[in-house]
């Protein structure tokens, strides 16, 4: 599996996550200390997520981190 792919998939779920949660992605990114923009590009696959933001997303959604791959 590419990259590409890897980052596309990783940004559905996490934005599935989010929408089930009812959050908007200002409320997800103040959350995890993040920007609204950095967020929607991890969500639309543009950027790839760095080892710290998936953990404190993981722990945010009490999920494992394996559930974003």
């Amino acid at each position: 599996m590419g990259l590409k792919k890897i980052q596309n998939e990783l940004g559905r779920r996490l934005r599935d996550l989010r929408l089930e949660r009812e959050l908007t992605q200002e409320e997800l990114a103040f959350e995890v200390k993040i920007s609204r923009d950095h967020l929607s590009n991890i969500e639309n696959g543009k950027f790839p997520i760095n080892i710290k933001t998936l953990y404190k997303l993981s722990k945010f959604f009490d999920v494992d981190i394996k559930y974003f791959f």
